[in-house]
């Protein structure tokens, strides 16, 4: 069904004339003819009576035209969300995020929010080897991972995150190196901090470091909730550390293999003009902060 036919029968309805009804529509008389013959052609019924008053609705004609309004404006709201779609204001957005993000995803998020409203966003923990895996299978949009990728992808350095070392403040102060041989290294279990783990064992040997023992760990939280309860100490993102209690003393590092690259990647491969607006959204907002 051509939409100009449904409008032309509604403009008609709505003027009761050709004339007014043909410069309303910025046809000609005879165009607007054509578009109703047509029309009542394709229904197979007639939908006005021609008369010296000009055009009246028949009974066919006055049972069709409020379904003939709905499909026009079904038809305007579609088109008006396809636009927003095609600029990349309206739409959904998958964005990953890991322990190093785990302050930056949510604020930027919130950033693009307040840029484009109309974008739903979802924002999923998930280590990095396990994003690069979703974006380049084109299940994730957007993923806050360690850069650069180790796979085929475009991405945006952001910032340097670094280890530190987190203890219970009712000890005894210590060196790093002290701690680390009298008390347990927490850590995160591979298949969740395995970036973070490898990142670790490279500080470890690279600077001649040695533990007493290892105890693992789901999550970051339980991790310092551990350290707090005096169980262990533990190497983790500075990054972090704006979630840490008082209850903990970080101690900074100073060697080798301490910081590694966070920023953003994406599949370029595959269109995506929602995913390119919140990238934008994102180096919008780099630049207002080195302004």
């Amino acid at each position: 069904m051509n939409i100009r036919l449904l409008k032309a029968f509604l403009i008609l309805a709505e003027k009761g004339n050709y004339a007014d009804a043909a410069k309303a529509l910025f046809i000609s008389q005879p165009a607007l003819t054509k578009q109703i013959n047509l029309l009542e052609s394709m229904l197979e019924m007639s939908l006005f009576t021609r008369g010296r008053h000009g055009a009246t609705l028949t009974a066919g004609g006055r049972r069709l035209l409020p379904e003939a309004e709905k499909v026009v404006s079904q038809t305007r709201l579609f088109m008006h969300h396809a636009e927003r779609v095609s600029k990349g204001i309206e739409g959904h957005v998958a964005v990953g995020f890991g322990l190093s993000s785990f302050y930056l995803a949510p604020r930027c998020i919130a950033e693009c929010r307040r840029d484009y409203p109309g974008i739903e966003m979802s924002l999923t923990d998930l280590p990095s080897f396990k994003q690069y895996e979703l974006l380049q299978n084109d299940e994730l949009q957007v993923g806050f991972v360690r850069v650069p990728p180790p796979v085929a992808l475009d991405y945006l350095p952001l910032f340097t995150d670094r280890l530190v070392l987190i203890a219970p403040a009712t000890s005894t102060a210590m060196l790093a190196a002290e701690w680390l041989k009298k008390r347990p290294l927490l850590r995160l279990y591979a298949e969740r901090g395995r970036g973070l783990n490898a990142q670790i064992d490279r500080f470890l040997h690279d600077n001649g470091l040695f533990i007493s023992s290892t105890q693992f760990s789901d999550d970051i939280q339980t991790i310092v909730a551990l350290v707090i309860a005096g169980i262990g100490v533990s190497l983790v993102p500075y990054s972090v550390m704006h979630i840490a209690p008082p209850e903990l003393v970080i101690i900074p590092l100073t060697g080798e293999s301490l910081s590694w690259e966070v920023g953003i990647a994406w599949n370029a491969s595959h269109e995506d003009v929602i995913r390119d607006n919140f990238i934008a959204s994102i180096r919008k907002g780099m630049t207002q902060e080195r302004g």
